[in-house]
């Protein structure tokens, strides 16, 4: 998960998974396009969402086609979910003991 984190952790390699999910496997052409990057920075994208396994290659001839592979994706969703609501119950109580502060001294 730590991977993954570090992998979503960079725009380019976000936006690279918004593209994979939204259109379905790419080659690294494709997902360069839309970037003002020379082909090994993709190259070095990829390799990183590949060892984080957030992509995976499919090699046809010379064409590299690369696929989104969802199940690191739901590891790191679960992570936040399962932490979330310790999150928003300290905010609640902070925002209820800031409530309670007299206004006139910073004191409840």
């Amino acid at each position: 998960m730590d991977r993954a984190f570090h992998a979503l952790g960079d725009g380019t390699r976000r936006e690279i998974i918004s593209m994979l999910a939204r259109s379905g496997a790419q080659s690294a052409n494709q997902l360069r396009a839309p970037f003002n990057v020379a082909q090994p920075t993709i190259s070095k994208h990829l390799k990183v969402l590949e060892t984080a396994g957030l992509v995976r290659r499919e090699v046809a001839g010379r064409v590299h086609l690369f696929h989104l592979e969802t199940a690191p994706l739901q590891q790191a969703e679960d992570w936040i979910a399962s932490h979330r609501s310790f999150w928003e119950g300290t905010l609640r109580r902070l925002d209820q003991f800031v409530g309670a502060m007299d206004p006139e001294d910073g004191t409840s």
